[in-house]
């Protein structure tokens, strides 16, 4: 009588044979086909010069990605500022109160009567002129009449010229220079009585008394200048502040050289004998 098989041999070896078979398609599946990925080597394979290097590469690419970190995470490139080495987050810094400033932005010199313009037309010199701003705050250039200049800036004033020689000249360019400062008679300081020189003085910002005294000559020998007032126009009314000149000039007393104002009048009487 024959031994009865053993079964689970049998499906052993019936196993072993069809995982043979499947080898051997795939061998020739890959013969069929050269241009398999497969055949290819990584190419960090191909810029390493090592085996130790190849397993290197071979290990990184098949390394996850790295998550980010949140601070990381948020330079992004759609947000190319972020991404500067220099950005800082700052808050806007509030708005500053400061007086100097302010005086800066209302130094803007403006035009008066008496003052001398050099109106300059681009690549049209026959336009180009010199005048002097009438009485009346008017001033006439070729082609443009009667143009109001007073209490304008030169740019202010530039761009109006620019604006009524669009009539006759294609796209003209005007630029006004200063040459003899006056200014409006708001923005005068007037000096009268026992002065070298009296007369009227441009207002220039930070002016002070001894710099009104410098531009008129100083005091003539008959000149009470201890009894000097200021007039001052203020709040529509006027008020008058007595300076001590003789102090200021003579003395060197710079305790009274005080800050002078557009519209200031400075009177200085004569002595008695």
């Amino acid at each position: 009588m024959l031994p009865r098989p053993d079964l689970r041999l049998i499906a052993g070896f019936a196993l072993l044979l069809l995982s043979g078979c499947s080898s051997v398609s795939n061998a020739v599946s890959d013969i069929g086909n050269p241009l398999k990925p497969s055949h290819f080597p990584p190419l960090a394979w191909m810029s390493s010069t090592s085996s130790g290097s190849q397993e290197t590469s071979t290990v990184s690419e098949l390394r996850p990605a790295a998550t980010p970190a949140p601070g990381v995470a948020a330079l992004t490139a759609t947000d190319p500022i972020a991404m500067r080495p220099d950005a800082v987050n700052t808050p806007d810094a509030p708005p500053t109160d400061d007086p100097t400033a302010a005086n800066t932005r209302m130094d803007n010199y403006l035009i008066g009567p008496g003052d001398d313009l050099n109106v300059f037309v681009w690549r049209n010199p026959e336009l180009s002129t010199h005048i002097p701003v009438r009485p009346d705050g008017k001033i006439s250039i070729p082609l443009v009449e009667d143009v109001s200049a007073i209490g304008k800036t030169p740019t202010t004033l530039a761009r109006e010229i620019e604006q009524k020689l669009r009539t006759f000249v294609k796209d003209p360019i005007v630029t006004i220079i200063v040459s003899q400062f006056v200014g409006p008679f708001a923005q005068q300081v007037r000096v009268i009585g026992e002065a070298s020189q009296p007369r009227a003085l441009p207002y220039r910002r930070n002016m002070t008394l001894l710099d009104v005294m410098i531009e008129v000559g100083g005091l003539t020998r008959f000149a009470a200048g201890d009894r000097s007032v200021i007039v001052r126009a203020s709040d529509g009314k006027q008020e008058s502040m007595k300076v001590h000149l003789d102090e200021l000039v003579h003395d060197g007393a710079v305790g009274e050289n005080v800050a002078m104002r557009p519209g200031d009048i400075l009177i200085i009487p004569q002595r008695y004998f």
